[in-house]
């Protein structure tokens, strides 16, 4: 793979399945260079042998597909070029998209009612005089902000108390209905105040200072659940609880973290009741009695009665199990589907209201999205080859329906990755992967270390190793201690102590790859790593001076400065590295960086909310005063996802800048000469 490959890479949703079980939908996404966005379209992937998936919608940016729960109707996301996204829904047996939102900053989420005639969706309403709420005043015109919170940005959003996200719901019109026309001339000058309006009028449902996120009907139809901080106190700590709001109106009901059983001090989300309406089933990870204690906290499902009779009852081990990714999927009765993170896969699992579990699908893959319906179960999922597929599950294996990695195929055939095991300097046994590159040695190595601290490196196919096994580097990646996915006492061991074990394990890793493969050279390495990964390898090149060349990427540089600076600066750097100042610096990259001799490339979004730009900044003027070679590469307009989810000729320059920056200190015959990699525009 070569960066201007990424436009083949699709990832697919997850998928909605029709009520009879005959077929389901997914959406299909790439990036795009032509339009600089990323674009894709509603695919129905029928589920009996031999069907051929086909593409059912025409848009710009169609996304999170639905069936209503009777299957008349589909109902998705559009957005057009430069335009937020807004529901449309379609007969379900094809016609014309009818547009039924038009909301300002558009819309995130929607569910259906389980009659199938009401959508309860979520957009985030801009307070008046801002955000193009008032003609002729911009971003920068608009009147000052005063702030008394800690919780005032977050990273892809920017500000967030002034354009809270609130849960708003929505009667379904007639599909068939006379499409609306737009007046003009006469018509339009006589128009009356009573005038028939373009959209379906819509009921905001919350109106507090808070986000109201996930909402869902109950079973019965008569209230909306929904996820958020309304709590006393919700400013200073990370607890979130389900509510239950009457669509007759009234206050949200507390259901969660009420102070009895296993609801207390839980970060709460994803509340879904099960298909037969007797239970409520929701994540929650536990915070211990500061409410502020996230570290390796793994996501528990929990269920209770549906009516709240009974406070809830845990039904996953967080030692073992860790529901972080993928939601609730419903499967029939008082069983829903799951997703657990473990050693580099993402495993599907069923669990019913009693705690009763069966593991449907594991293996070397990430299973991304699920759907249930009639007996049928759907997947869509990623592995080594493919960055997205739709598969069914038939007696816990996977039939593959699509094909959309079939183009990334032929251009770009998937390097092999090899899934290895080496001791860390204490025997810990430290699992990873590599990725060697095509023809014979000695290879230079390049040593990847991931964000989080909290996350894993999977089994999934990497357009990063990739791109890099491609211009000749063999990639060497791990889940050291802090990650997850090996339970929860792995990843608190650095609690306090980052920079120690964790640090011992990536190097011995390396240590164990380079003993294991003799093909590859021990003398040109480089470090690589992006937030925590920016950390890690920002602490390796100040305690280990074995690396020819380093690249630090939206890094966690200065645990100090992040207090003030980062969304989660008031809770993270105190909880990861405690709040004694010796013991901070004792932890602090910034704090090393004069013993830095490595030749070092900064990479940072001006727009990084999680880990700001001041981060990059300073590490990269202090690598300058004490005569490091050092480059600092600031991308505009972009946030700290820039290398998931950035821009396509962003993420494409990034890509070349790296590769440059590689070629310059460890050349390699695929990749050589101070504008290696760079296109046309990137050089000029």
């Amino acid at each position: 793979m070569k960066p201007c490959d990424l436009d083949l890479l699709t990832s697919v949703s997850a998928p909605t399945i029709h009520p009879d079980g005959t077929h389901a939908v997914v959406s299909a996404t790439r990036p795009d260079f032509t339009a600089d966005a990323y674009v894709g379209q509603l695919w129905s992937v029928p589920l009996a042998d031999g069907g051929v998936p086909g593409r059912i919608t025409l848009g710009f940016s169609d996304t999170q597909p639905r069936f209503s729960p009777d299957g008349e109707i589909l109902a998705f996301l559009r957005s057009a070029p430069g335009s937020k996204p807004q529901l449309f829904a379609v007969p379900a047996a094809g016609g014309e998209p009818v547009q039924l939102t038009d909301s300002a900053l558009g819309v995130s989420w929607f569910r259906f009612s389980p009659n199938s005639t009401q959508v309860v969706f979520t957009s985030r309403v801009p307070l008046h005089g801002r955000y193009g709420t008032v003609d002729g005043v911009g971003p920068g015109a608009e009147d000052p902000r005063l702030i008394s919170s800690y919780k005032y940005r977050a990273n892809g959003a920017g500000y967030t108390a002034d354009k809270r996200v609130q849960a708003f719901l929505l009667d379904l019109p007639a599909l068939d209905a006379e499409p609306w026309i737009e007046p003009a001339g006469r018509a339009k000058e006589a128009l009356s105040e009573d005038a028939p309006e373009r959209f379906p009028a819509v009921r905001q449902l919350t109106a507090a200072n808070a986000d109201a996120s996930a909402p869902v009907f109950s079973a019965d139809g008569k209230r909306v659940l929904f996820t958020a901080a309304l709590h006393d106190g919700a400013d200073e700590d990370l607890v979130s609880d389900v509510y239950a709001l009457e669509l007759s109106g009234g206050e949200p009901e507390r259901l969660t973290n009420t102070g009895t059983g296993a609801g207390s001090l839980l970060g709460a989300d994803t509340p879904t009741p099960s298909d037969d309406g007797e239970w409520l089933f929701f994540l929650a990870s536990e915070l211990s009695a500061s409410g502020t204690d996230f570290v390796a906290r793994n996501t528990s499902l929990y269920v209770m009665p549906s009516d709240a009779s009974a406070p809830a009852v845990r039904l996953t081990d967080p030692e073992n199990v860790d529901l972080a990714e993928g939601g609730i999927v419903p499967a029939g009765g008082s069983a829903v589907l799951v997703f657990n993170r473990t050693r580099g896969t993402v495993e599907l699992l069923q669990i019913n209201a009693w705690g009763e579990q069966q593991v449907l699908v594991s293996g070397p893959r990430v299973i991304q999205g699920a759907a249930a319906a009639a007996g049928a179960v759907v997947v869509s999922y990623a592995d080594a080859d493919t960055m997205g597929e739709v598969a069914a599950v038939e007696a816990g294996r996977l039939r593959t329906l699509t094909d959309f990695s079939a183009r990334l195929r032929s251009r770009a055939l998937p390097v092999p990755v090899e899934e290895e095991t080496h001791p860390s300097r204490d025997g810990y046994p430290v699992h990873g992967w590599v990725v060697l590159p095509e023809g014979p040695g000695p290879h230079p190595v390049l040593l990847n270390i991931h964000g989080g601290p909290f996350a894993q490196f999977d089994c999934a196919y990497f357009d990063e190793a990739q791109a890099y096994a491609a211009a000749g580097y063999a990639v060497v990646q791990c889940n050291p201690r802090g990650s997850a996915g090996y339970g929860q006492e792995h990843g608190r061991v650095i609690k306090e102590a980052m920079g120690t074990v964790d640090l011992d394990d990536v190097l011995s890793f390396l240590e164990g790859v380079l003993r294991a493969h003799p093909d590859l050279d021990g003398e040109r390495l480089g470090v690589m790593g992006g937030s925590y990964g920016g950390y890690l390898s920002a602490w390796t090149i100040a305690n280990d001076h074995r690396f020819t060349a380093a690249i630090v990427e939206r890094g966690f540089l200065d645990p100090l400065s992040f207090i003030g600076s980062a969304d989660i600066g008031w809770f993270f750097s105190a909880a990861y590295t405690g709040a004694d100042p010796d013991k901070v610096l004792s932890q602090s990259p910034m704090a090393r960086v004069g013993e830095v001799r490595t030749p070092t490339l900064v990479i940072h979004s001006e727009e990084d909310l999680r880990c700001p730009v001041e981060q990059a900044q300073r590490y990269y003027t202090a690598l300058k005063q004490h005569g490091v070679p050092a480059e600092l590469l600031l991308f505009p307009g972009e946030n700290h996802e820039l290398s998931r989810a950035g821009t396509p000729w962003h993420r494409r320059q990034r890509f070349e800048h790296i590769l440059r920056w590689w070629a310059r200190w460890l050349p390699t015959p695929a990749n050589q000469g101070e504008t290696a990699g760079l296109s046309d525009a990137v050089v000029a």
